[in-house]
């Protein structure tokens, strides 16, 4: 398996839905590798495995992943600036799968359901660098018109959430956690006799449960990789397993800040025997602070004194919970009291939560915890909800940050599913968006907002309701939540994910004023001529260059994938969540290559690739589109840019307030019914007449003029 450059993708490492703000303790990877050499140790998979099956007859050997450790290795497409190349990713992550499999290991895949509290400063901090890291991007696209190398790569905008969602189609156990998700992979890993646990977290090195193996090392061809041994680190340092989440705390860790450590890093230096002047400063930190607490009696009374002497401030329970947060199910510690047991595990009560019926609640927590839903539980559990960074360019004027472009349809889902408070009143849901202009300071607390005057069904009808008149309500309230009232006999009669896609396509031409017939055009000719593509063919497309407005689309449509998930699970599925993926409707190439070949203003041939069976469909397909823009008095304008890229550096005005754009008149360049475009069943829908003006010349530019 390819890994990235090492020492590339910071702002990858970060720019997840859950990310985590920091993989464990702050240099001890390093430490270990380079000062710990017997810690780390090369194993084979398959002989591991092989001797469980000896061990455990009954039982088959299984590697619990820590899949957003995993994430950033995994994607290995050459191209990621452009949206993701979803069906190479597919392919890779199927090849990953087969590979254990044919050694007979089963995977079972950990993602981060939340980002908890004690970590919101430090994933903020992340988002901000992030931002400044996105922008390098632009700035090198739009001086070079090529992709940066993967020293600055960032992964594609969404690519966790749709990576959860593409192991369970292929058959995997995938868990989104209820806290973060490095102590529930500890848990199971130790609970269920795993024979070791893949990530890249030196947390694991900590937490007393089944062996670690690194991904970052792991030669997937041969299964093998780098096993990192906590005995063998304990015997370097001249600790025990349990001095080690003590250790932790000390070095500064998630429950414990590094600042409030420096005073008693200079004391464990000092007395220090080990110094070593060839060593950093922090590999002679490790030591100092393994040297002090070996000398330390292993009894609560001397945590608390340890307690005591730290500038620890107010909350003098820190190293108490610091401690604490290592323990797994039904473990001890000798540094706190002997009837605490561990209280990590998820313990919401129903009466904190924004929802109060318990059927609804436990029903979502089900389907989070199975990866089935995307994002309702945390709105349902705690009225709060949050999206990392995408590949926008700040500098671009004309397009909104997709956190305000899909903020309205948000509201909408937020009113089905917090439906009316007490009082009538809703609550607020705290969103923590990242955009330009956002600072971060504090969550936005967004007010829900009825898709349908008059309130739609409630969420129990929505949910547990049966019969074909409740399909087609789930359906139509989807739609209104993309303010699509109207045209569902035309939706349901195409396939699941073009009728999804053009949902979304509506949306967007009325949301954003500055998306253009060659946009249109663009979007159209990709989902057509994506269908029946390969993985290899879409790996072999090359670029000749890479447009920045191109880019910044294409993060914003796979945003607004993840925005019709959320509408899906918040509506009972009418779609299933599989027609809602990325690969059955968008390629970051592709859609690129559409992009530029629009606003050249090449023939329609050119743009549907020869292909003579797609031009009515084009045609059919935007001809609704543009209908139902007309129908709401939106303008949709030819503005090609040719070959031009976007250079300015004008910073946008940000405008909290941003609900929608402005809607003018328009009268749409078609004006035929939809006539057939991957129907279900073409025969009963109306047939309409032709353009005006006939068939358009298939090799003539199709651009249409401003009206």
């Amino acid at each position: 398996m390819r890994s990235p450059t090492p020492g590339s993708g910071s702002a990858g490492s970060g720019c997840c839905e859950f990310q985590r703000s920091a993989m464990g303790i702050k240099g001890l990877q390093g430490f270990v590798e380079r000062v710990c050499p017997d810690a780390c140790r090369t194993v084979d998979l398959r002989e591991i495995a092989q001797k469980h099956c000896i061990d455990h007859p009954d039982s088959p050997p299984v590697i619990v992943v820590d899949a957003m450790s995993c994430v950033r290795y995994w994607y290995t497409p050459e191209s990621w600036v452009c949206g993701g190349q979803w069906r190479e990713f597919l392919a890779i992550l199927e090849d990953f799968i087969k590979t254990f499999m044919a050694a007979g290991i089963k995977l079972v895949f950990f993602f981060d359901g939340v980002v908890e509290s004690k970590k919101r400063d430090e994933w903020i901090k992340r988002r901000l660098q992030n931002n400044k890291e996105i922008a390098r991007v632009f700035q090198f696209i739009k001086t070079h018109r090529k992709q940066p190398g993967r020293e600055m790569f960032v992964m594609p905008s969404a690519l966790p959430t749709f990576t959860r969602f593409a192991l369970k189609s292929l058959g995997q156990k995938t868990v989104c956690t209820l806290q973060e998700a490095d102590f529930e992979v500890a848990a199971y890993g130790l609970q269920h006799n795993c024979i070791g646990i893949l990530g890249q977290d030196s947390d694991y090195l900590i937490y007393n449960t089944c062996p670690y193996y690194s991904i970052e090392k792991l030669c997937l061809d041969r299964l093998v990789t780098v096993m990192y041994s906590r005995e063998d680190l304990c015997r370097a340092l001249g600790l025990s397993l349990t001095h080690l989440p003590l250790f932790a705390c000390l070095l500064g860790n998630d429950v414990v800040p590094e600042n409030l450590l420096e005073g008693f890093w200079h004391k464990c230096l000092v007395s220090s025997p080990r110094k070593n002047n060839s060593y950093n400063r922090r590999t002679n930190i490790f030591f100092a602070v393994a040297n002090y607490i070996s000398k330390v009696p292993r009894s609560y009374s001397s945590l608390k004194h340890l307690e005591d002497i730290l500038p620890l401030g107010s909350d003098k329970t820190l190293l108490y919970r610091g401690v604490e947060s290592y323990l797994l199910p039904g473990q001890q510690s000798p540094w706190i009291p002997p009837k605490v047991t561990s209280g990590q595990m998820f313990s919401l009560q129903q009466e904190t939560a924004m929802c109060q019926d318990k059927e609804i609640f436990q029903l979502a927590k089900k389907q989070h915890v199975q990866s089935e839903n995307y994002t309702i539980f945390n709105i349902l559990s705690k009225g709060e909800t949050e999206c990392s960074n995408s590949l926008e360019d700040e500098s671009d004027t004309e397009i909104p940050g997709q956190a305000l472009i899909y903020r309205p349809a948000r509201q909408h889902i937020y009113s089905i599913l917090l439906e009316s408070g007490k009082g009538g009143a809703y609550s607020f849901v705290k969103e923590w968006f990242v955009y330009f202009g956002n600072p971060l300071q504090q969550p936005e607390l967004i007010q829900p907002v009825q898709p349908i005057p008059g309130g739609t069904p409630n969420l129990k009808t929505l949910w547990f309701a049966k019969g074909p008149d409740m399909e087609k309500q789930r359906y139509s309230t989807f739609l209104a939540c993309f303010h699509l009232h109207d045209g569902m006999e035309y939706l349901r009669d195409l396939e699941a994910p073009v009728a999804a896609f053009c949902c979304l396509l509506v949306y967007l031409m009325m949301q954003v004023s500055s998306l253009s017939m060659e946009d249109l055009n663009a979007f159209v000719a990709l989902v057509l001529c994506l269908k029946g593509k390969s993985a290899a063919e879409l790996a072999s497309l090359q670029l000749a260059q890479v447009d920045s407005r191109g880019v910044h689309l294409g993060a914003v449509i796979v945003r607004g994938l993840s925005t019709l998930l959320m509408a899906n699970s918040a509506c009972g599925f009418p779609f299933r969540m599989d027609d809602l993926m990325p690969w059955q409707v968008f390629d970051g190439k592709l859609f690129q290559e559409k992009y530029q070949q629009s606003h050249r203003g090449c023939s329609l041939e050119e743009l549907l690739e020869g292909n003579e069976s797609l031009y009515t469909p084009f045609e059919n397909l935007k001809s609704f589109i543009c209908k139902v823009c007309m129908a709401k008095k939106r303008t949709i304008r030819s503005r090609p840019r040719g070959n031009g890229f976007i250079t300015g550096t004008r910073q946008r005005e940000f405008n909290p307030r941003f609900q929608q754009t402005h809607r003018s008149s328009f009268v749409p360049p078609y004006h035929n019914q939809m006539r057939g475009f991957l129907w279900r069943n073409p025969q009963g829908f109306p047939q309409g007449r032709e353009y005006g003006s006939g068939h358009p010349d298939r090799r003539r530019r199709f651009h249409v003029p401003s009206q």
